[in-house]
């Protein structure tokens, strides 16, 4: 397709509308394409008389659809192995089979309706149905005819890529109890159809002198309707209550059951007497009705449950295989022990394992809370949800799924949902007090009412029983706690045990670990003894490391900047300069040549190995950096020292306000300290702790008898998960900060993926918003079944009305749930007021 204009001619591709670069160009060619993926995808729709798309579609979106396919061929191989097809596949008949599958690239009705022409483009496909909000298409098609792997090619081609719906086995758990809760519902409402026409009936016979065995017939005929929903659909809560008598538990469907039997024997009395009300058209449309009910509230909670599985997802679908030495993408689904995976820079590695080729850079932030690459060299482990930001290396398998790190992090989070903190435990055992009490008043509504008349008496007693079933008041606390730990998960705050929220309430003392936590824990130059000429050598040696030591000193020669140019001219011309012969030194710094000159980065010791000279003023000078708490950094440029930097861990930038903030909320805030009792002063003194809260020179026994001796109520910990254990399991609260994520669970109840307070204040909001909404959730609890008890005790209320109503406060409750966990809004990092 060639547009001409005044000024150029514009040619765009035939498929996509993108312009088609000038050596593609086809003379005397009506298409044209800007790429070899373009032109298979026009051959692919034109060849199957498709051409309709293109008038459907606009150029945005038929460009955005298109994805490149030939690196992904081989990918495809793996849906039809036989574990893959176990996973997701499910056949529907003796040939038919059926699979889900996402795909990318789908913007617009066109792009819908070219997916749902594959049966025409792919013999062997009965049918693809697209689900818009899901981006997903629903394939069937014949196992005999055509195999899976070519139906996923042929998506590819048309330039949308397949990949399969992920699901974890909670996930498959919930949409089963979703498929059975809709079975129930369908058979309970086809009971109360037919037994309410059977009502319409006998209520007309009334005015129609309907004979006495027409009636009786019909009145039968609803008891059977009627036990038929008590026996299926009715069954859960008759089992429920069933459990509940004989384990002795109160348990919430026990009123209910009680109900539902108390009217069917009633209504069957009153079968075999030919007299008085029945009851079962209003028993199948109750039961009908508390059904609904308990399916929406249990919606409601498997979208709660969605925060917590929230953390599956840390981990890629997708890896790179080797198969004989050529790497080739799959499913991490398909992984096993002992394969070999090629991680490229910017992927997450999916398994653990070990480095059997290459170096690299690895950001474990997610697993240690450090924000500095640690370097993984042959041999070296790596973990799966880490980030490899290196360089391209080979990995051999040795963990995969629940069996990583990751994994048993996962499980460690997720058992605190299941864990009953106190306030759960109190909630429950007042659930069954509670029970209890429904049951005689109940009981005591129908002593009451019964001289009146049975009937009054019987509605009012099951309308009660219904109405105050306790569903609201055991859901109020458990559920926030559960939306509160998934919300607290995806911030990088890992909870494990739900007591945390609850303590947190009662302001007491906090002991605060001072590096990593009131200041950086990253490296800056605060002084720098000696010249500026060979800064821009300095910057370019210093700038291909990834050492703390060297970022610290490459920003501070960046910001030097001794020459006054633009920033960005600056580092063009220090990484214009040609470095080579770069060694590391582990644990002693760096060499290598810049140009003609050769320079040396790093400690007294690397210098002394190199034969490099320093005078009695250098070494001076070392001895002061190291007084102030300092750590000095050599340079030596051809064999001469030119330099020492000082390098000095900085105080974070929102520290002070952070801890004001800490203060206003009720809490006593100190610092405790390794270093000299010095540093640990003039760190307090800067961030407005008072002097005799501040500690230096604490070892891991002294911070353990510091927080054991305090005189507050409530003594919060933070310090370094496996340094500090001692002191974090013996803090009311632990809050663990850098090294492993399972050592510091392991240590203590909380983990910060993140370094610094922010996170601390987040993990105050935390507890303030969910405890919040527990408090609301059993103050609605409690409000709810006294109103409503109160008024099926008085007749204002029949059962029909009491079904309705009953799950209204379970979906009140939940749907307050959803917002526990809530943090307070921090759009930027607190800053320092001064």
């Amino acid at each position: 397709m060639i547009q001409r204009t005044n000024h150029a001619t514009k040619v765009q591709c035939t498929h996509c509308s993108l312009p088609v670069p000038a050596g593609l160009v086809k003379e005397d060619c009506e298409e044209q394409f800007c790429c070899g993926g373009c032109e298979s995808a026009w051959n692919l729709i034109h060849g199957h008389g498709l051409d309709a798309f293109y008038r459907m579609a606009s150029p945005d979106s038929r460009a955005l659809s298109l994805k490149s396919t030939s690196s992904l061929q081989r990918l495809f191989n793996g849906f039809d192995e036989a574990d893959f097809q176990d996973k997701y596949v499910a056949e529907i008949q003796s040939d038919q089979s059926k699979i889900e599958l996402a795909v990318e690239g789908m913007h617009c009705a066109a792009c819908i309706w070219l997916i749902e022409k594959l049966p025409t483009i792919l013999p062997g496909v009965v049918e693809a149905n697209v689900h818009w909000g899901r981006r997903t298409v629903s394939v069937i098609w014949h196992r005999d005819s055509v195999a899976l792997s070519q139906i996923a090619v042929a998506l590819d081609n048309l330039g949308y890529r397949p990949t399969p719906v992920r699901q974890n086995s909670t996930r498959q758990r919930w949409q089963r109890e979703n498929r059975k809760h809709l079975t129930r519902i369908g058979v309970a409402a086809a009971c109360a159809g037919n037994n309410m026409v059977i009502s319409a009936a006998l209520y007309l016979g009334m005015f129609s002198h309907m004979t006495v065995g027409m009636s009786q017939l019909l009145r039968v005929a609803s008891g059977i309707v009627g036990i038929a929903a008590l026996a299926w659909p009715g069954r859960t809560f008759l089992n429920s209550a069933l459990a509940s008598i004989r384990t002795r538990t109160p348990h919430m469907d026990l009123p209910i059951a009680l109900a539902l039997l108390v009217g069917t024997t009633a209504g069957l009395v009153n079968v075999v007497r030919g007299a008085g009300e029945i009851y079962f058209d209003s028993l199948a449309v109750l039961i009908f009705l508390l059904l609904v009910g308990r399916w929406v509230q249990f919606r409601q909670q498997s979208k709660a449950n969605d925060s917590v599985d929230l953390l599956q997802q840390l981990t890629p679908q997708t890896t790179r295989r080797l198969i004989d030495g050529e790497p080739v993408e799959v499913l991490v689904d398909l992984v096993k022990v002992d394969d070999q995976l090629q991680i490229k820079c910017g992927d997450l590695f999916p398994t653990d394992g070990r480095v059997v080729d290459s170096s690299t850079d690895v950001d474990e932030s997610i697993l240690t809370g450090e924000s500095v690459a640690v370097r993984k060299m042959v041999g070296d482990p790596v973990f799966a949800g880490t980030t490899n930001v290196g360089s391209t290396v080979v990995v051999n398998v040795e963990n995969i799924g629940q069996e990583t790190r990751l994994g048993q992090i996962v499980d460690l989070v997720e058992q605190a949902s299941s864990n009953r903190p106190k306030i759960v435990q109190w909630a429950n055992q007042v659930g069954g007090y509670f029970v209890v009490a429904v049951m005689l008043l109940a009981a005591l509504t129908l002593v009451w009412w019964i001289p009146q008349q049975l009937d009054v008496a019987v509605d009012r007693s099951i309308a009660l029983l219904i109405v105050a079933c306790p569903c609201a008041l055991a859901l109020a606390t458990p559920l926030a706690i559960a939306v509160a730990l998934g919300r607290a998960a995806r911030r990088r705050i890992m909870i494990k045990s739900g007591d945390v929220l609850q303590s947190l309430q009662r302001p007491g003392m906090i002991w605060l670990d001072k590096t990593g936590t009131v200041t950086d824990g990253a490296l800056h130059v605060a002084r720098w003894h000696g010249g500026t000429d060979s800064l821009m050598e300095i910057a370019a040696i210093e700038m291909v490391c990834s050492h703390p030591v060297a970022k610290a000193i490459a920003d501070f020669c960046l910001d030097a900047n001794p020459y006054c140019l633009f920033q960005s001219d600056w580092r063009h011309l220090i990484q214009s300069l040609r470095t080579r012969d770069i060694v590391n030194h582990p644990g002693l710094g760096v060499s290598g040549s810049v140009d003609d000159l050769d320079v040396v980065i790093g400690s007294r010791k690397l210098l002394s190995s190199l034969l490099i000279p320093f005078s009695e003023p250098q070494r001076r000078i070392e001895l002061r950096i190291i007084a102030r708490g300092g750590s000095p950094c050599w340079v030596a440029i051809n064999g001469v020292v030119v330099a020492i930097a000082e390098l000095m861990d900085r105080v974070r930038p929102e520290a002070t306000s952070a801890i004001d903030a800490l203060k206003n909320r009720g809490w006593q805030v100190g610092l405790l300290s390794g270093d000299h009792q010095d540093v640990a002063n003039r760190v307090a003194g800067r961030l407005g702790i008072s002097p005799e809260f501040a500690i230096g020179g604490a070892t891991p026994e002294q911070k353990l008898s510091i927080v054991e001796s305090s005189d507050y109520d409530t003594v919060v910990m933070v310090g370094d998960g496996v340094n500090d254990s001692a002191a974090l399991a013996a803090a009311t609260v632990g809050v663990a900060v850098k090294n492993s994520a399972e050592a510091s669970l392991m240590a203590a109840p909380v983990y910060l993926a993140d370094p610094g307070l922010n996170p601390i204040l987040g993990l105050m909001s935390l507890s303030d918003s969910t405890t919040g909404t527990m408090r609301l959730n059993l103050a609605v609890s409690v409000t709810y079944n006294v109103v409503f008890a109160s008024l099926a005790f008085l007749g204002y209320i029949n059962p029909l009305v009491a079904a309705i109503l009953m799950p209204i406060s379970s979906i009140t409750v939940v749907a307050l749930s959803l917002t526990a966990g809530r943090f307070s809004p921090i759009s930027k990092p607190l800053q320092d007021g001064r």
